[in-house]
């Protein structure tokens, strides 16, 4: 079966070692049968702001219309993301709640039971850090890995998530850099050659 990857990256900023890991997991998936695709989301053009909730619906700027196509067309998604105050960046999380919405990413039937509209997808999540990762997980309980596997991802039918921690970021040299995105590379690799996702 062809694999449909679909990497977003939610710094906003291009010199961000973000970048470069969402650019490094691309060149290590690629291969015969892989088809993958990006989005930035710094580079998106929308309202962060879900101004009415659920109440109303807001109308889709053609930025995220066509980042709901390509989440529909992934069967693996990857997630990176720097950890900003516990969790990820506010546009991140604007995008996620403009587009992570009943009859896109879930549903519920006539009696009230959850449809699971992304049902048989796969995710990694990758997450950079200034902090180690182990304070991180153990600490903080990995508080927005959290909330975006199990309460996003899991809630809309996204069970099956891999989770990766670049911590201690802030005094990286070069050679750590060049550690992370070789790291990242090879993750990339096992992903795509793992028959479960």
């Amino acid at each position: 079966m062809e694999k449909k990857i679909l990497i977003i990256n939610g710094h906003p900023d291009k010199e961000s070692l973000n970048y470069a890991i969402a650019d490094a997991y691309e060149k290590g998936a690629a291969a015969k049968d892989v088809v993958i695709k990006k989005i930035n989301i710094g580079e998106l053009e929308f309202d962060l702001n879900l101004k009415f909730g659920y109440k109303k619906e807001m109308e889709l700027e053609p930025d995220l219309k066509d980042s709901i196509e390509k989440i529909k067309w992934a069967n693996h998604i990857v997630f990176v993301y720097p950890l900003w105050w516990g969790s990820y960046p506010a546009v991140m999380k604007g995008f996620i709640d403009r587009i992570f919405l009943p009859k896109i990413a879930f549903d519920h039937d006539g009696n009230g039971k959850r449809i699971e509209l992304l049902k048989g997808k796969s995710a990694r999540i990758i997450v950079t850090m200034e902090q180690p990762a182990w304070y991180y997980k153990f600490v903080c309980h990995s508080c927005a890995t959290v909330q975006l596997k199990h309460i996003t991802l899991n809630f809309c039918g996204i069970k099956k998530t891999k989770t990766t921690y670049f911590g201690s970021i802030g005094k990286m040299g070069e050679e750590k850099r060049k550690e992370i995105l070789k790291t990242t590379e090879s993750i990339a690799q096992k992903d795509v050659y793992n028959p479960t996702i």
